[in-house]
């Protein structure tokens, strides 16, 4: 299933995109897209049930604003330099084991929604992602197999990155993940059974109409399942927190000088096998 949030900012409503491509509206069946929901196997028997008999209405896209597809996000856990491409691209180490950080769950935007450019930002970067949603409970996870089964939903995710602040104004890279705006999710959140294979989705991200990252999840260093399993064993996962797995080759931190960082007016467009579409401009703040 194909699950996302529309309407206004902080009045979006449980929706579901079914496979010809109609929206329908699921707020009669449930209050939002959520990780309660996600963790509630008969509330999502009812809405597979429900989109087989066709008895949601359906909603008129036109001019309806689409958000971020998940609710109530607990937190989010973001993967570093895990691609072998952009290892080499960076001429870094391979990391031994994943590399982690936090960003907060409000900086978590629609995938139209606009980026800010915080204030004095010189060095602001792209980033495509493949992200997973928790389903279930999850602590110190035994095996990838157990991890897989944790996942609750894919999304497509925008780790925008101010890298001066991440990298040159001391500390952990926290300082750079967290502005504002800085976690596009969506269009939708895909159900575990709409991709296939975790290590075979297809990323792609453009800047102004020129393709920059354009890349598969096979080339991850620490596949999706050893990802969700090896964070658990640092933190208990619950329903609704958010895993980003790590951005391809092709950020404009690793081109050559005069790195092409974002300004505003930049359009970015990125996408993902499966997992919908995103369109951002970027406005100074």
């Amino acid at each position: 299933m194909k699950l996302l949030r529309v309407g206004p900012v902080g009045a979006e409503r449980p929706a579901l995109l079914d496979e010809d491509g109609t929206l329908r509206d699921l707020s009669a069946l449930v209050t939002d897209v959520d990780g309660a929901l996600l963790a509630d196997a008969s509330a999502l028997s009812r809405i597979r049930a429900g989109v087989g008999a066709r008895i949601f209405p359906a909603l008129d896209p036109a001019g309806l604003r689409t958000g971020p597809p998940l609710a109530r996000i607990g937190k989010i856990v973001g993967v570093g330099l895990n691609y072998r491409r952009l290892a080499a691209e960076t001429r870094s180490v391979v990391p031994a084991e994943p590399v982690l950080f936090l960003k907060a769950a409000d900086t978590v935007v629609g995938p139209d929604d606009p980026v800010l450019l915080p204030p004095g930002s010189e060095k602001t970067d792209w980033e495509v992602e493949l992200a997973v949603v928790i389903g279930r409970r999850a602590r110190r996870l035994e095996t990838d197999e157990d991890a897989l089964s944790a996942v609750g939903g894919y999304v497509l995710a925008h780790d925008v990155s101010e890298r001066e602040f991440q990298f040159d104004r001391g500390g952990a890279w926290v300082k750079g993940k967290n502005y504002e705006t800085f976690t596009p999710l969506g269009p939708w959140l895909v159900t575990p059974d709409e991709i296939r294979d975790p290590q075979d989705v297809r990323l792609r991200l453009w800047v102004n109409g020129d393709l920059k990252q354009d890349d598969s999840t096979a080339d991850q260093i620490f596949p999706v399942g050893e990802v969700v399993r090896y964070v658990s064993s640092f933190m208990t996962l619950y329903p609704g927190d958010v895993i980003l797995t790590g951005t391809p080759a092709g950020a404009a931190v690793s081109r050559p000088d005069p790195k092409p960082y974002l300004r505003a007016g930049d359009v970015v467009e990125l996408e993902g096998a499966g997992l919908g579409r995103q369109r951002q401009e970027l406005k100074d703040a």
